[in-house]
């Protein structure tokens, strides 16, 4: 009687163990996609039935694209849709075509970045993607030191017009799936403090 008393209570001590505490959920609000370009963004220009001009373009220092008829066009600032539209009329202005089909999208947004600090393999600016997750925020950092609290990782998110929301989030819990992972905006700063011992 007393070995099967021990062995239940080695199981449910086991259990109480194996449970773990994770912070609440977080309280951020959900990010705001921008399809704005800035400098070093590499953009895709089509223009229907000209295949002849060059396709791939970087947005310069000073946010301007040089495309054949629109050398130094402002774009910075700018999402696709307005691009496509200037371009447009800069080729019916310089009387290169009379009603140009053109068609912008980016390739790489590398004016858009995310801090990652602290307790981290390569801390610093990463490029980011739209639909980046936390977890993929860290897996391209590097990951965490072994002296990282991963329940207790710190997203910093500005909110227009000039706030700041800080949430923790358990990526712990996000592994464990638990919850689910914490989609990014553009300009988020995570934070890993060590754990304390």
């Amino acid at each position: 009687m007393a070995s099967r008393f021990v062995s239940v209570l080695i199981v449910l001590l086991t259990l109480a163990g194996c449970g773990k505490s994770y912070p609440p959920p977080h309280n951020l609000p959900a990010p705001v996609v921008n399809a704005r370009v800035g400098p070093g963004d590499i953009v895709e220009v089509t223009v229907v039935g000209e295949e002849k001009l060059p396709k791939e373009y970087e947005v310069q220092p000073d946010g301007s694209l040089d495309f054949p008829y629109a050398q130094g066009l402002p774009v910075a600032g700018l999402e696709p849709k307005q691009i496509a539209q200037n371009l447009r009329a800069k080729l019916v202005e310089a009387k290169y075509l009379v009603d140009p089909q053109v068609q912008v999208k980016v390739k790489a947004y590398n004016s858009k970045k995310i801090q990652v600090l602290g307790q981290i393999v390569k801390p610093g600016p990463i490029p980011y993607q739209d639909g980046m997750t936390l977890v993929q925020a860290i897996s391209a950092a590097g990951w965490f030191t072994p002296l990282a609290d991963t329940n207790h990782v710190q997203i910093i998110r500005l909110v227009p017009p000039s706030q700041s929301v800080n949430a923790v989030v358990s990526v712990d819990a996000i592994t464990d799936n638990a919850r689910p992972d914490v989609k990014l905006q553009q300009g988020d700063t995570i934070k890993v403090d060590q754990r304390l011992f």
